[in-house]
C-alpha cells in the first residue's frame, strides 16, 4: 500500500433507487483516486439507471439476488474481496467528497492498527425529510472550498453503514448477518463488532460526504420498530454489542416513537414504528429474540 494507492472496491446495495445510483456513480467518476472495483448489488435490473440497463456498464460489476441489505452486501463482498485491499460501503443515497477514496487509502496507510473506519457525514437527511440532490452538491461544494479540518480520530467502536471502509484481509470469512432482515438495522455495528476482534474500528473525519436520507423504497414502519427492540438484544447475545449500547438504543427509540406519534412527521411512519416496538417488547417477554420473527420479514433476507 505504500508504493501505490490501495485497490479500493466500492460496494453499493440498492433497491428501487435507479436515479440515486446514477448520481452516486457520477460522484465516483469524479474521485481523485479511481476505485479499482465498483459493485452494484441489486434485486433486479429495474434497480439500475437506464444506461446500465442497456449494458453500457463501464467496468461496473453487477450482482443480482434477493433484496435485503446484509445479503446484498455479502454478495458484493464475495465478488471483489479477493481483488481489493480495502472495501468501501456506500448507501445508494450517499454522495462522497471528491477526495474520499484517496483519503481512505491514505488513512489506512498511516494507521496500521485500524481495520475499519467510518467517515464524517457532513449532513444526514435520514433525521429529517431528506436532502435533494442539489442540496447535497451545495454542501459538498462548500466543504471542498474550505481548508481541510485537522485530523480527528475518535477511538471507539463505531460504524455507520452509509460511509464505512474495511481492510479486506481483516474481513476474511466474516460477513453481514443475514438474519437481520430487509434494511438490517444495526447490521453495520454487528459487522464492526466482528472486525473489532482483530483490530480497531473507529470514526474519523479524514474522509467525508453527505447522506441524503432519501425516503422512497424504505421498509415498513412496523418492521423497523420491531427491529429497534429485537436487534440490539440479538446482537448482545451474539457478542457484537454491549448491553449499555443496546439499552440506550432501545430506550431512545421507545421514547422518540411514543412522543412523536402525537404529532408525527409526514415522512415517518411513527404509528407503525410504535406498533413494532410493542410487538418486539411482547416477543422479549416471551423469551423470543428472533430478528426474522415478524411475518412480513420472515423470508425477506
Amino acid at each position: 500500500m505504500k508504493d501505490k494507492p490501495a485497490r479500493i472496491g466500492v460496494i453499493v446495495a440498492s433497491v428501487g433507487r435507479p436515479e440515486e445510483v446514477r448520481q452516486l456513480l457520477e460522484a465516483l467518476r469524479k474521485q481523485s483516486v479511481e476505485p479499482a472495483e465498483i459493485v452494484l448489488s441489486i434485486n433486479n435490473t429495474g434497480d439500475l439507471p437506464n444506461e446500465l440497463r442497456c449494458s453500457i456498464r463501464q467496468g461496473i460489476k453487477i450482482v443480482e439476488g434477493p433484496a435485503g441489505l446484509p445479503a446484498q452486501r455479502n454478495r458484493g463482498l464475495d465478488l471483489i474481496q479477493s481483488s481489493c485491499d480495502v472495501v468501501l460501503f456506500y448507501d445508494d443515497d450517499f454522495l462522497p467528497a471528491r477526495d474520499s477514496l484517496e483519503c481512505v487509502w491514505r488513512f489506512f496507510e498511516k494507521h496500521a492498527d485500524v481495520v475499519g473506519v467510518t467517515g464524517r457525514v457532513l449532513a444526514d437527511g435520514v433525521n429529517g425529510p431528506g436532502l435533494d440532490y442539489q442540496e447535497a452538491l451545495d454542501i459538498l461544494m462548500d466543504y471542498e472550498k474550505k481548508p481541510k479540518p485537522a485530523l480527528l480520530n475518535e477511538d471507539f467502536l463505531c460504524a455507520y453503514g452509509c460511509n464505512m471502509a474495511f481492510r479486506c484481509a481483516a474481513i476474511g470469512t466474516r460477513r453481514f448477518d443475514e438474519r437481520l432482515p430487509r434494511y438490517g438495522w444495526q447490521e453495520d455495528m454487528d459487522f464492526a463488532g466482528q472486525l473489532a476482534k482483530v483490530g480497531k474500528v473507529i470514526r474519523t473525519n479524514a474522509f467525508a460526504g453527505v447522506h441524503r436520507g432519501v425516503k422512497k423504497s424504505r421498509g415498513r414502519g412496523e418492521d423497523l420498530g420491531y427491529s429497534q427492540i429485537i436487534n440490539p438484544v440479538y446482537l448482545v447475545r451474539k457478542g457484537t454489542m454491549t448491553w449499555r449500547k443496546a439499552l440506550v438504543l432501545i430506550a431512545r427509540n421507545l421514547i422518540a416513537n411514543h412522543v412523536k406519534v402525537l404529532r408525527p412527521e409526514p415522512y415517518v411512519d411513527r404509528w407503525g414504528r410504535l406498533c413494532g416496538n410493542w410487538t418486539g417488547l411482547l416477543f422479549l417477554l416471551r423469551g423470543e429474540v428472533d430478528p426474522m420473527a415478524l411475518p412480513s420479514t420472515r423470508y425477506q433476507g
